[in-house]
């Protein structure tokens, strides 16, 4: 088994990648996890899914959840499928669309969901957020000023409740050369809320 342990943190280099595509980092991944605040039967979106860390770490940590990642690219969402075969994963569905409109027939409807990313977040933000369930979290990602701003005012505007904002500041180990030096992960804004 490629990850045989109970706890989240999958090291990055596990995944299978392709140039180009995002992959939400590892220490980034478990400040997410946290923030979706999942449960063993959670229905969970993600939205701009990418490499498909989150689903395959969401589906490890919660096998009865079932999650439906979102990919608008064909050759991204087979990177999803091909990583979530490689660490047994089978509860997660990947749709090949863009969001919102290729989520209009999918049931059921999510109590959890992760917006990472895209050029239209605002419009797709309002959207998926009248598919979520009442209490549901909504749970996205921003890595400049602009997205973290839309990002915020978006939440205000929807009347979001218990909203958190976190931004990592990772540091890894490096050897560069003779030298280990610790070199910063860009930063990420995380922001999450509730919807009642």
């Amino acid at each position: 088994m490629l990850w045989p342990y109970s706890t989240p943190g999958i090291p990055d280099h596990l995944f299978e990648r392709l140039p180009g595509i995002p992959l939400s980092k590892r220490e980034v991944r478990l400040l997410l996890l946290s923030a979706l605040q999942m449960e063993h039967d959670s229905v969970l979106w993600d939205i701009g899914a990418g490499t498909g860390t989150i689903p395959v770490e969401v589906g490890l940590l919660c096998p009865g959840s079932q999650i439906v990642a979102v990919e608008r690219d064909e050759e991204v969402a087979a990177l999803i499928r091909r990583n979530c075969e490689r660490f047994g994963v089978f509860n997660a569905e990947v749709i090949e669309g863009s969001a919102p409109d290729c989520l209009t027939h999918v049931y059921p409807r999510p109590n959890r969901i992760c917006l990472e990313g895209g050029r239209e977040m605002k419009p797709i933000f309002k959207a998926v957020w009248e598919y979520l369930q009442p209490q549901g979290h909504l749970v996205a990602t921003a890595s400049n000023l602009e997205s973290l701003y839309i990002l915020s005012e978006t939440f205000a505007e929807l009347q979001a409740r218990n909203i958190e904002v976190v931004q990592s500041a990772v540091n890894r180990l490096e050897t560069r050369g003779r030298h280990q030096i610790f070199a910063a992960v860009n930063p990420i804004f995380i922001l999450s809320g509730e919807k009642f």
